[in-house]
């Protein structure tokens, strides 16, 4: 047995250690070694509203995805926590993993999640108050953890966005999901004498319009109905929802020595009523739909700098945010330049004349940038993390050391320039994170910095918009089962924030006075 394959079996008994599914996450080392909060209760500081336009066949924004709504804005209307009195909780998902990788909210407040662990995917319905699990469906085995029980790569896995780890809401709490056959399905939560069931109400089997290695990473309909998705392989498709006829284009472009280089889709699309804006390993697109034959096409091609290698923290070599679009004429990613990576703005409208990029701004400290979660985009702003660390990208890597940075960039009125509004240390390094702007916190998900090499400590962390200071830390956890591992913070609409983290999912919220403190029991 080779040295490799024992460290990696050693660390799976590790983290066997202790887990109980359908209990609490199990703690690490040094729990009574660190603070239980660090700042202090913030006051609410509501944002002024910037509503999106409600998409008509997803569920309300905030409650319909990874990204929040269909611009992928990451925000939410409604408060988060202030810490006051904060109350954790969570849910262990299995003995393997379990990770909460995207969570969405019916109209009964209840979570819609997907979880995925060593032995696959679930589709789930949880409680939102004790996070009990109200009905589970398995899904198909991803492509990427199929080869790592080849050859015992992590990366294989953590380079696979495929099979549901995005999914999206429709407006009738129907999760679309498309799975690792390569067949989107639409579920429904059905309920019988007090039981909940996951019921498949619709289909679309895509296998016979792609070939065998298309792993489908995103699927979600335009404002028409319209179900566009892409796959890893560069692929876009359109289904027509009246007589389910599929067409299909692959992304490729020709290379310096005139062949033909496909291009690659980790992530989800952006939809707006003027359009699909998706972002390859090599280029930002948008797209309409053509009325003729209902096939998807190109209105513009924005190439970018997508540097010469995937740095750590990288899921590939290309930019790594989902597209969030801003107002109505803007657009924004980050590219992947070696150095520094850029925040780039561009408008987004077809029939620019001249120069579609508004600006380009580089980022955090040069030689350790890394952008891989999509931006969060309010009014003109944007918020970006450093994804950049030290690390086996191995959610069950025992001390993963992250790289600092937290920066708020504003366009101007005239959207002509960009300038940087503020620059925070915190290590955020790999949550997607989300601004409520009900009460105008920016909430991460971070490791306490200072602690030693065998204690790791985390936090859900709050920063003020305006002024990008710190305001509060809330512990969660500690260990490696307390690891966010690119999974998503969510607002939910009671105030909870939700975290899925690499044993399953943890929520904060904010208690009243009636109720005692989280007891570890360190006293």
């Amino acid at each position: 047995m080779s040295a490799s394959l024992v460290s990696i079996l050693a660390v799976l008994l590790l983290a066997l250690a202790g887990c109980t599914p359908g209990g609490e996450i199990p703690m690490g080392s040094g729990v009574c070694d660190v603070p239980m909060f660090i700042g202090q209760t913030a006051q609410s500081n509501p944002l002024p509203p910037r509503p999106i336009p409600s998409h008509p066949h997803l569920a309300e924004q905030g409650k319909n995805g990874m990204h929040s709504d269909s611009y992928c804005t990451g925000t939410y209307p409604w408060s988060g926590p202030l810490g006051s009195n904060p109350q954790v909780t969570s849910l262990s998902m299995g003995l393997l993993g379990g990770l909460v990788a995207t969570v969405a909210v019916d109209t009964q407040g209840r979570l819609i999640c997907v979880s995925g662990g060593l032995l696959g995917f679930k589709l789930l319905l949880l409680d939102p108050d004790t996070l009990q699990i109200l009905a589970s469906y398995p899904l198909p085995q991803r492509p990427g953890m199929s080869e790592f029980w080849r050859t015992w790569d992590w990366t294989v896995i953590m380079s696979d966005t495929s099979g549901g780890a995005y999914f999206h809401l429709d407006n009738q709490d129907r999760p679309i999901i498309a799975n690792a056959n390569k067949i989107i399905q639409v579920f429904r939560a059905v309920e019988n004498v007090g039981t909940f069931a996951w019921q498949v109400e619709e289909e679309v089997d895509l296998n016979a319009v792609l070939p065998e290695d298309a792993p489908v990473t995103d699927a979600m309909p335009d404002w028409d109905g319209w179900l566009w998705f892409v796959t890893r392989n560069g692929i876009v498709g359109v289904v027509n929802p009246a007589d389910g006829a599929i067409n299909t284009l692959t992304l490729t472009h020709l290379g310096a020595e005139g062949q033909t280089i496909e291009e690659e889709i980790q992530n989800a699309m952006a939809i707006a009523e003027d359009g699909v804006y998706i972002v390859s390993d090599y280029a930002l697109y948008r797209f309409e739909r053509n009325l003729a034959d209902g096939s998807p096409q190109r209105t513009w091609r924005e190439e970018y700098d997508r540097g010469t290698y995937a740095k750590p923290g990288a899921i590939n070599q290309g930019s790594g945010t989902t597209p969030t679009l801003l107002g109505d004429e803007l657009i924004a990613i980050t590219d992947n330049a070696d150095v520094q990576v850029n925040v780039l703005i561009y408008q987004r409208l077809p029939g620019v004349s001249g120069d579609r990029l508004v600006c380009q701004v580089p980022i955090f400290e040069p030689d350790f940038s890394v952008s891989e979660n999509s931006l969060i985009g309010y009014d003109h702003s944007v918020i970006v993390e450093n994804n950049y660390q030290y690390s086996s990208m191995s959610p069950m890597d025992p001390n993963p050391r992250l790289h600092p940075g937290v920066v708020r960039i504003d366009v101007d009125e005239d959207c002509t320039a960009c300038e940087i509004i503020w620059e925070n240390a915190e290590e955020s390094s790999t949550t997607v994170p989300k601004l409520s702007i009900g009460n105008g916190l920016i909430y991460l998900y971070t490791r306490l910095q200072g602690t030693p090499d065998d204690i790791m400590a985390w936090y859900l962390t709050a920063l003020d918009f305006e002024t990008g200071a710190t305001a509060f830390k809330i512990f969660t956890g500690t260990g490696m089962h307390w690891n966010n591992s690119y999974a998503p913070t969510t607002i939910g609409p009671d105030g909870t924030v939700y975290v899925g983290v690499f044993n399953g999912i943890i929520a904060v919220r904010d208690g009243d006075e009636s109720e005692p403190p989280r007891d570890l029991g360190c006293n």
